[in-house]
């Protein structure tokens, strides 16, 4: 017997994935992605200035931020 989700996707299916680009029209990089009904804004920025603990070391830095809105699920 085949088990199913709640939605009615096999349990090894994936929802389906769609991911649109150039979203922000401020950032250097951005995407919607959308899954079933998650949305997940991303941007990305890029200066050419190293932070101040990095100067003249040759290496640069990533950083990232994540946020989820209130009332984004169910249940926290």
């Amino acid at each position: 017997m085949a088990q199913t989700r709640p939605d009615g996707r096999k349990v090894d299916q994936l929802r389906p994935v769609t991911i649109e680009t150039g979203v922000n029209l401020y950032a250097e990089g951005s995407a919607l992605i959308n899954m079933g009904d998650t949305r997940v804004l991303c941007t990305a920025s890029w200066d050419d200035k190293p932070p101040p603990h990095k100067k003249g070391t040759g290496e640069g830095w990533v950083t990232a931020e994540y946020s989820m809105l209130p009332r984004a699920t169910q249940t926290r």
